[in-house]
């Protein structure tokens, strides 16, 4: 699948806080470089639900694709096909996670209900792969210029797409919040995913809305700028700076 003479190396960092209003975390992330598989979840529901619901779609996802993905060849002549079944383990992953924390809540009415968003990305040859479920976002940094590449599962994003509200009064609606698809409130859920091609010197920042609601995107390029865990320690200064209402979780992965 790659026409280059030498592999890409792909690293990363990352890291989650509290933030300044909440007494518990509810975010998780996962970074296995060696695997190529980078997750960040974003827990919902009371009485410690939403921890248990993102560590546990983090375990699943994680458990799918170290099963799977040896199974992928990034080699094979034929790409397309290569990267659509790299999607379905992908797609695959977030639905058993999906079923996973659904049956949990059931087995325990305390937590029934709980769910978490889900942003992953799992990297095959010089192709990442995409999946997303909720509101925590991923975003590509290449040279200066930055690209969302999921798109939000909430109420006001979908309004904005149909045109119903402006982005201004996006901005300000009660409805920030309200979530459209979530990982375990039920036994399945609509999976985005999506392919993006690398090139040396991209940067990829997976995060929870405890960061992106406090960033403007043209920010991001100069925090990550540094790379590594100091871009990470300063993006979860700035959410903090800025607030800190949420837990705030954030994974820098970088290509050389």
């Amino acid at each position: 699948m790659s026409d280059s003479a030498d592999p890409l190396t792909i690293f990363s960092s990352g890291a989650t806080d509290v933030g300044r209003r909440r007494a518990i975390n509810e975010d998780a992330f996962l970074r296995d470089d060696e695997l190529g598989l980078w997750v960040v979840a974003d827990g919902m529901g009371g009485h410690a639900a939403g921890e248990v619901a993102s560590q546990e779609a983090i375990d699943t996802v994680y458990g799918m694709v170290k099963r799977g993905k040896p199974a992928l060849d990034p080699a094979v002549a034929d790409r397309e096909k290569a990267l659509a079944s790299a999607c379905r383990l992908l797609e695959g992953a977030v639905q058993a996670a999906t079923y996973m924390v659904f049956a949990l809540g059931e087995m325990d009415k305390g937590k029934s209900g709980m769910g978490t968003t889900i942003s992953a990305m799992m990297s095959l040859g010089d192709f990442m792969i995409t999946a997303q479920v909720g509101d925590s976002r991923i975003y590509q940094i290449r040279s200066t210029d930055v690209v969302q590449l999921t798109e939000d599962h909430t109420l006001v994003a979908w309004q904005l797409k149909q045109g119903l509200i402006t982005e201004d009064e996006a901005k300000h609606s009660r409805h920030k919040n309200v979530i459209t698809r979530a990982v375990g409130n039920r036994d399945y859920v609509q999976v985005d995913t999506g392919v993006v091609e690398l090139e040396i010197g991209d940067q990829y920042l997976l995060c929870s809305d405890g960061l992106h609601g406090y960033l403007r995107p043209e920010e991001i390029p100069q925090v990550a700028a540094s790379g590594g865990s100091a871009s990470v320690k300063r993006f979860i200064e700035l959410a903090n700076a800025r607030g800190g209402k949420d837990n705030i979780t954030a994974i820098l992965v970088e290509v050389a």
